[in-house]
């Protein structure tokens, strides 16, 4: 049966139900969802009538009494079809404005928060930043201080659309004002006082912040309730959770943050991501076990960073529910200085 023969057996029921049967009510009731339906299909009323007409002669009525009756249903039909067109139109248009809305901040997010990868000959780097919609609460941050000290941040906004993207769009002052002049615990601090003043109270970022001093292999990091980064040890083939105490930015306006330091070895390799990572859900809508993950880093250790980051995005795509789709940000930063 077609979906087109479902909705014929559905008007007529209704017409049997109010011309035959004891229930006229809910005969009008089920105008009310046939009328939704019909607009789904693209059904004009024309078409409407044109099925009144031909299921009465399918039907075999031919008593005018009957034939009037049942442009009370004809009626009611018509009416809540009208109705509903206006609501469906009135809903179209308002995803209009709201797509072009979105479009006009995913054009100035992507401005805006646009980070160039540098290049350097003691380390590599490798980085993807992919939206579920058009706007992402995710965003990295890499800057060269020209002194051999490498800064970084990976940030995610507990929060969707327009409003993260303004919410990232602060993050992103507070660190071109001075959150990268200072160490990271500092950093954090201010522009912990920078969410916390000027973006929606509802919304809260966390974020990793990593200081590297390619002189001496050291990583300071201090972390805002952000996901544990890796540390993966190329001599020894494992990994090591790296994080800091500290909370969310926004939530406390006086907030500290420790900060830890630890030593990078040659072709070691320090990997920051967002939820979208560690919280995907499979086809089957379990979580992914995170230690696929580290195999894949495994499976391509060899390989630059940038290189290695898209094998996992790739990977991770594979294996993703397509209905269940988050901001995804994965950072990578590899020890060349051997």
């Amino acid at each position: 049966m077609t979906y087109i023969d479902d909705l014929v057996n559905k008007y007529r029921e209704i017409l049997n139900l109010y011309l035959y049967g004891d229930d006229a009510d809910q005969a009008f009731d089920w105008c009310q969802s046939f009328s939704e339906e019909v607009i789904e299909m693209d059904t004009s009323p024309e078409e409407i009538v044109s099925l009144h007409i031909d299921l009465l002669e399918d039907m075999e009525v031919e008593d005018v009494a009957l034939v009037k009756k049942s442009l009370d249903i004809l009626q009611e039909v018509i009416i809540s079809f009208g109705f509903t067109y206006r609501d469906y139109k009135s809903m179209m248009n308002k995803l209009k404005i709201h797509d072009k809305e979105m479009d006009v901040a995913s054009s100035l997010q992507e401005t805006m928060l646009k980070t160039e990868i540098p290049t350097f000959e003691t380390m590599k780097i490798g980085a993807i930043s992919v939206p579920a919609r058009k706007v992402s609460g995710d965003y990295f941050n890499i800057i060269d201080h020209k002194d051999g000290m490498l800064s970084f941040a990976v940030a995610d906004v507990i929060g969707k659309g327009i409003p993260a993207a303004i919410a990232m769009s602060m993050i992103k002052f507070g660190m071109d004002s001075y959150g990268y002049s200072q160490l990271p615990s500092d950093s954090l601090k201010k522009l912990n006082r920078v969410v916390e003043k000027n973006v929606n109270q509802n919304m809260f970022v966390t974020m990793f912040y990593g200081l590297y001093d390619h002189n001496t292999n050291l990583l300071y990091y201090s972390s805002a309730g952000h996901e544990p980064a890796l540390l993966y040890r190329y001599e020894t083939d494992d990994f090591e959770e790296i994080d800091a105490k500290g909370i969310v930015l926004g939530v406390k306006e006086n907030a500290r943050y420790e900060q830890k330091e630890i030593e990078i070895g040659n072709n070691d390799m320090i990997i920051v991501f967002t939820d979208g990572v560690t919280e995907l859900r499979k086809h089957d809508d379990t979580f992914i076990d995170f230690e696929d993950v580290k195999d894949m880093i495994r499976e391509v250790k060899d390989h630059h960073p940038q290189d290695i980051v898209q094998y996992i995005y790739e990977s991770l795509m594979r294996m993703q529910n397509p209905n269940k789709k988050d901001d995804l940000t994965l950072f990578i930063l590899k020890n060349n200085k051997d």
